[in-house]
């Protein structure tokens, strides 16, 4: 079986990939090059040559699942809250996804991710507000909610692969807007 050569391009969104489900999984801080090397088929100074550090494949991870989020708002359509909410409830899906915008969140601590969380989250904030022309409020509610949704989703509450309900999670997803979880 030959393998076919990929552009540099393309092994770099490969790696992005690779490193997407590696980071989902581990974290920034608990993830390592030479893992996403192993699961993109790859040596791991290839990956430093491509990307130079890990924290520069970490943001290039963490746009990929910003630019599927605002992606997903453009395609929907939608010129309001409710029909953003659907194809987000899509997303939801998505294990990887979540796991890396969790984890993205979380290292904000390191000032270059930090950064680069921040503008990402207020260019999706700004992008709501101008596919739907909600208010401040309004947008803050709807990205509120998103994240609630995000985190219960990633821990199973609601979902596909939900974990049977115990008493507190009916209560939490019966008062989630309609159409959530």
């Amino acid at each position: 079986m030959t393998r076919t050569r990929l552009t540099a391009t393309e092994r770099s969104e490969q790696l992005v990939g690779a490193a997407i489900t590696a980071f989902a999984a581990g974290g920034y801080a608990g993830t390592t090059t030479d893992e996403i090397a192993r699961l993109g088929q790859v040596s791991q100074p290839y990956v430093i040559r491509l990307f130079g550090t890990k924290q520069r494949l970490f943001i290039a991870g963490f746009e990929q699942a910003a630019d599927r989020i605002e992606q997903a708002f453009r395609e929907a359509e939608a010129t309001d809250l409710q029909g953003l909410g659907a194809a987000y409830g899509e997303l939801l899906e998505q294990r990887e996804l979540l796991g890396m915008l969790l984890h993205g969140f979380a290292a904000s601590f390191e000032e270059e991710i930090g950064k680069v969380v921040r503008a990402r989250f207020g260019g999706i904030y700004t992008l709501i507000r101008a596919l739907t022309g909600a208010d401040e409020r309004e947008a803050t509610d709807f990205l509120a909610t998103g994240i609630l949704l995000t985190v219960l989703a990633s821990i199973r509450v609601i979902g596909p692969d939900a974990v049977p309900a115990e008493p507190w999670m009916a209560g939490l997803a019966n008062s989630l807007p309609e159409n959530c979880g």
